[in-house]
């Protein structure tokens, strides 16, 4: 008696990915996407003010900057490294964690950028203001800054998504097909859904402060925070919400495996993204917090910080338990032989 697998644990070799016309094309999108921003980091690092105003903020801290612009344009670049690997036969041989990790630490970076920026500019088109400004006296950026750089990111996560959205088709589609109703029976079930339930729970906590702030709530936040609440600040939490509720939900869905006829790539993608947003922001934030400033007006919070840490926890632990629930639906699709 034979077990029949869920299918091959590869796709043939003429499903690779191959560099055709529409792969080529995203990957140029994903590449030039890059080149305006890195362009003004190097600007920055060498010294140059371009597109900062006199008396910014950005200039107080020239070593913090000069450290944080380069990290970003590390970061930046990894899009080039990344976007050459899912258009290349190589690519294929690339360990699965290689991609899936920087492209899931790429999809939470960039997700609240694609989704604010367009929202922000849509409340100003309807009368909000979206500036950022500590202090009315000195602006942070001229504002070209922010359409040149958030309009490359959003070019980056469209292509780099679509490439990536190919190569997972071609290498790892088969792990969701099917139905959340057609998930086989697992043994490590019960320790999954303890473990999305805790990850919920957790996740309250961030989810109810954003839920607050976007509402105007300022508890929480220091004074400067406080006082520098535009639309913009209530539509970037309110887009926060969203993302904690795609997490939640996309996690409960896997783990309780309901009778449904949704398609198991539904909740994998929330999980997938929403969990993304969640720890690559809490991280970004927690490190941007450890920076010091002598105005104890513009200092974290301890509920700002712990909100952050939380974020990343919750985050982390979902993206794990996704990676166990995917390797263990590989494993189960793997060929058998025969049975005694």
């Amino acid at each position: 008696m034979t077990r029949t697998p869920l299918a091959p644990t590869t796709a043939p070799e003429a499903a690779a990915p191959a560099t055709g016309r529409l792969r080529t094309a995203l990957r140029a999108v994903a590449i030039v996407s890059c080149l305006p921003y890195i362009v003004i980091k190097i600007a920055w690092i060498s010294g140059s003010h371009l597109g900062i105003p006199a008396g910014s903020t950005l200039l107080d801290h020239r070593t913090t900057m000069a450290v944080a612009n380069g990290a970003s344009v590390l970061m930046d670049s990894a899009v080039v490294a990344i976007a050459l690997l899912l258009t290349q036969a190589r690519g294929r041989r690339v360990p699965a964690w290689l991609l899936a990790l920087p492209m899931w630490v790429a999809t939470g970076l960039l997700l609240p950028v694609m989704t604010g920026y367009p929202l922000q500019l849509l409340v100003r088109a309807l009368g909000g203001n979206t500036v950022n400004k500590a202090d009315a006296g000195r602006p942070f950026l001229r504002e070209w800054v922010f359409g040149v750089v958030y309009g490359g990111f959003i070019l980056q996560g469209l292509a780099l998504g679509a490439l990536f959205a190919l190569y997972a088709a071609d290498r790892w589609g088969h792990l969701w097909q099917g139905t959340l109703r057609e998930l086989p029976d697992s043994p490590t079930a019960p320790a999954l859904r303890a473990a999305a339930v805790a990850a919920s729970l957790i996740a309250l906590v961030p989810g109810i402060l954003h839920l607050l702030w976007a509402a105007g709530s300022a508890a929480g936040l220091n004074e400067a925070r406080a006082a520098d609440r535009t639309s913009g600040f209530y539509v970037l939490e309110a887009v926060y919400v969203l993302f904690v509720t795609a997490t939640v939900t996309g996690t409960l869905l896997l783990a309780f495996r309901r009778r449904s006829a949704l398609p198991l790539r539904v909740p994998l993608g929330l999980a997938w993204g929403g969990s993304g947003v969640m720890a690559c922001w809490g991280g970004w934030m927690s490190i941007a917090s450890l920076s010091r400033t002598d105005d104890i007006a513009e200092r974290p919070t301890p509920a700002m910080v712990l909100i952050y840490a939380v974020q990343m926890l919750v985050g982390t632990l979902v993206m794990t338990l996704g990676a166990y629930f995917l390797t263990e639906r590989s494993a189960a699709a793997e060929p058998a032989g025969p049975s005694t």
